[in-house]
């Protein structure tokens, strides 16, 4: 229900904009849409609308929202505020979410922004900047709440008393040495239920270890899901704690990766703007599509090669493309499979013989299944056996082609330090059009010389 009623609300504050009634949109925006919600429909509008509704919304409000915007959207927008106003925009926000957001500026504007922060804020982003963001020490926040391990329960209350409010999404407390070692956690739940009289030391928990600051964030990610992890401290190379990861930090990894990888296949930015202009998007898909040409331009060599049998058996180009199709398919489906055990953590050197050789045994029963079908249909259609041969060994063999090469590109490109879900897809299209190609019409050849 709940559900429902956002959307409604969002197609009535569509309507309204088509309408000019401001007064409303403004009031939606400001009071009755959450800043997630807000987010949403800022990146289902047009560029034109887009603009309108931001300038509609409150300047207390512009922070919460602009952190839940896409990259490409917070980019378009933060190119239109000089250093004062991104400073003001992004000063109330964790130090992890300003990083997020100065990383979207260009240098001169980030610069300035950083020159005109006050020392402790800017010694802060600093550190945090230093480390690539897709790492642990880009993702960490350095707010944090630490205690010693001598002192007692009840001091460590009395301690957080004091605090106005403690950081969000504080499960535990951090114990840190008096030369900010990380020594270990301390779970507000059990802390609460407590002795007060007993110290830190004799109900901390030293079993969780700290995350390294240079670990990629992918192993963030399946460290939360494997310890089921709110929060985890972050110490650099000597122990020493920097910072804290939280569980909505680890989610937008996980989202990021999902968009990564179902957008890489396309060639496209997973950070794509669904209504960028023209000659942005044209730009972005411009360049794949050549490469898409080239690997063409292979294919139709090939075909070219036996250009005499196809000029006799014209039955040959009307079969052709279920050739390709077919392997292309089971390519992609092994493909899919690998790049996300791969994404998971699942597909190592030491197991990869067996998925390989599983694939293969999947690829022949599939392509033998198809390929008496296949045979059946065009033996009947054209009435002539041969063909019926023909297209039936060359199924099974670029069935068998493309699960080899559906297991192996992936593996293969990630050794290389190349993207398998950027350039897996381009090269497997390749190779089974090729090897459809190659088997079909030169077994035609072999069968009509």
């Amino acid at each position: 229900m709940a559900h429902t009623e956002t959307k409604s609300q969002l197609d009535r504050l569509s309507e309204a904009l088509d309408s000019g009634e401001f007064r409303q949109i403004r009031f939606t925006l400001n009071h009755t849409l959450r800043p997630t919600e807000v987010a949403r429909l800022i990146e289902k509008s047009p560029p034109k609308e887009r603009q309108i509704l931001w300038n509609l919304i409150s300047q207390e409000l512009e922070p919460e929202v602009v952190q839940h915007l896409s990259d490409d959207i917070q980019a378009d927008i933060l190119s239109r505020m000089n250093s004062e106003e991104v400073l003001a925009l992004t000063e109330s926000l964790d130090s992890d979410d300003m990083v997020d957001i100065l990383q979207q500026l260009p240098n001169r504007i980030m610069k300035e922004t950083l020159r005109i922060m006050d020392k402790q804020n800017r010694s802060r982003v600093e550190q945090l900047l230093s480390y690539p963001e897709d790492t642990a020490g880009g993702l960490m926040n350095t707010d944090t709440t630490t205690i010693r391990p001598d002192i007692t329960v009840e001091t460590t209350l009395r301690y957080i008393r004091r605090h106005d409010e403690i950081p969000e999404m504080t499960d535990s407390l951090i114990i840190v040495s008096r030369k900010d070692s990380y020594i270990g956690l301390l779970p507000l739940t059990k802390l609460l239920v407590s002795d007060p009289a007993i110290t830190i030391r004799e109900i901390m928990n030293t079993d969780i270890k700290p995350i390294n600051a240079n670990l990629p964030d992918d192993q963030v990610a399946a460290l939360f899901e494997e310890h089921d992890l709110v929060s985890a401290p972050v110490v650099d190379d000597d122990g020493r704690l920097l910072g804290r990861i939280t569980i909505d930090d680890v989610v937008d990894v996980i989202r990021e990766d999902a968009d990564h990888s179902l957008m890489s296949m396309a060639g496209l930015d997973e950070d794509e703007d669904t209504f960028a202009p023209v000659m942005k998007t044209t730009r972005r898909r411009a360049v794949w599509l050549g490469i898409n040409l080239l690997t063409a331009f292979i294919a139709s060599a090939v075909i070219g090669l036996f250009e005499d049998t196809i000029d006799k058996v014209v039955a040959l180009a009307v079969l052709m493309p279920i050739v390709a199709s077919m392997g292309g398919i089971a390519g992609s489906q092994t493909l899919t499979l690998v790049i996300r055990g791969q994404a998971l953590g699942h597909v190592e050197r030491s197991n990869a013989g067996w998925l390989l050789n599983r694939e293969i045994i999947v690829g022949a029963l599939n392509g033998l299944l198809w390929a008496l079908v296949i045979a059946v249909v065009a033996t009947i259609w054209f009435n002539d056996i041969n063909i019926g041969i023909i297209i039936a060994l060359a199924i099974v063999i670029n069935l068998i082609a493309g699960a080899i090469a559906g297991t192996l590109l992936p593996i293969t490109l990630k050794s290389m330090g190349i993207d398998p879900a950027l350039a897996g897809s381009v090269l497997l299209t390749t190779i089974t059009d090729v090897v459809g190609f190659f088997a079909f019409l030169g077994l035609a050849t072999i069968f009509y010389a």
